[in-house]
This record gives structure tokens, sequence and C-alpha cells, in this order.
């Protein structure tokens, strides 16, 4: 072997040595990353935004791959977990969907139904209740017969809210135009049969209907003698 052929095979040899040495430094940085990412898993995105109180359903979400290392415990890794769910809050596009952000929808108990009735979106809601909310419903009255005073009733006590709708404009009746358009949300309530017909009744006959917010855990019922107020009377 000549001295050019010599000179060959080390500049071979080195090539090799700098191949293997290049090959080696690419795995050991995939190593690191691996060892930094960690496996993949599956989680769902919010497609675009979800209204809170809203029912879930698969179609609202995209599955995303992403490092299970960079998941909170909270992630839903799995769309049957949404089943049977309504939006707690806003959900917004693009954000990663947490089981924190959902809850079972409230459920009708052993001789109860479901009635819906619109109530006035400035004298009803005020944005403070929410499907499981327990409310008295209040309606006010015009006296039956002239000179008969107005009245205030508590219609029905502890009732629970299933469901609130979107907000939807209301036209004055064809024979009270004197009246403004007002703005009414419909609300879906958890009755028994007697409590359905008295707030249907309500919503029919009764001047104004005006929810109030019942304190969690708070179980007593108001006395019959106390859930009609008249000014006259008022001490």
């Amino acid at each position: 072997m000549n001295s050019r052929q010599r000179r060959g095979v080390i500049l071979l040899l080195l090539s090799v040595l700098c191949a293997l040495g290049a090959f080696a430094g690419v795995l050991s940085v995939v190593n690191d990353v691996e060892s930094k990412v960690g496996p993949e898993v599956t989680a769902y995105r919010v497609k675009s935004n979800v209204e809170p109180y809203e029912s879930l359903g698969a179609g609202q979400f995209e599955k995303v791959e992403m490092p299970e290392r960079w998941l909170s415990d909270t992630a839903v890794t799995d769309l049957r977990q949404i089943e049977g769910k309504i939006a707690v809050t806003t959900l917004k596009k693009g954000s990663l969907l947490q089981s924190d952000m959902i809850v079972d929808q409230p459920a009708l108990q052993p001789g109860q139904q479901e009635v819906a009735i619109m109530i006035d979106a400035a004298t009803g809601v005020a944005g403070k209740i929410t499907p499981g909310s327990k409310v008295n419903v209040y309606a006010t009255f015009e006296g039956q017969r002239e000179g008969d005073p107005d009245q205030s009733k508590i219609i029905v006590t502890n009732a629970v809210v299933l469901d609130i709708g979107d907000l939807t404009p209301l036209e004055p009746d064809a024979d009270d135009r004197s009246r403004e358009a007002t703005k009414a949300v419909p609300i879906t309530f958890a009755l028994s049969a007697v409590d359905a017909q008295r707030i249907t009744y309500a919503e029919s006959f009764a001047q104004r209907v005006r929810l109030a917010l019942v304190a969690p855990g708070e179980t007593g019922t108001i006395p019959e003698q106390d859930r009609t107020y008249e000014l006259a009377k008022d001490k």
C-alpha cells in the first residue's frame, strides 16, 4: 500500500468516526427531548365558544395529541366524561377541556315534571341563577275587583332550576302597545304537578313574575300566612 492509499484509508476512517459521532450526538438530543417531553396522550380542544349551561356533545370538541406531562390532572382525555354534562362557564374556542369546566345536568326526581316559563331578564335572573339553583317564585296581581288591593304572592318555594335558555326579545301584546318591548329568558324548572299549575298561572295572569335565589343548603319553607303581601296590611 503506497502513501496515497494509506492517506485515503485514514480519511475514510476519520469520515466514519465523524459520522458515528454525529449520529451519537443526534441520538443523545432525541433521548434528552423524549426524557423531558414524555409520551403523548389524547386531549380535547374547544372548536368554538360554548355558552354556560349548554349541553355538551362530541361535535363541539376536536382531538389533539399532547405530551402527558404537560396536561393537568383535570384535563379531559375521554369524551365519555362529557355525557350528561353541561358547561359551568363559557368555554372559549381553542381552550383545552377540563373536568372542572363541566357539571352534571340537573335531573328530575320521582313525581316531578319539567316546566318552562319566560322570565323578564331585568327582574328575574340578574345573571346569578344557574342550573341546580333553588329559587322562590314571586308574582304580583291586580285586585280582582275595583278597589281591591294589589297583592304580591309567593307562588312556589324551593323550585329547582334545570336549564336557562337564551335571552329572547318579547314584543308587547297587540292590545297593549303602550308597553315597550322587553327581553325574557326561558327558564325550566323541576316541579310537582301542583307547583307547575301555580307557576304557569302566574306566567299567564300575573303583572310580574320574579325569582328570588335561595341560599345554598337552605331547606326551610315559608309559612302560608307569610306568602301574601298587601301594602295596606304592612305594619
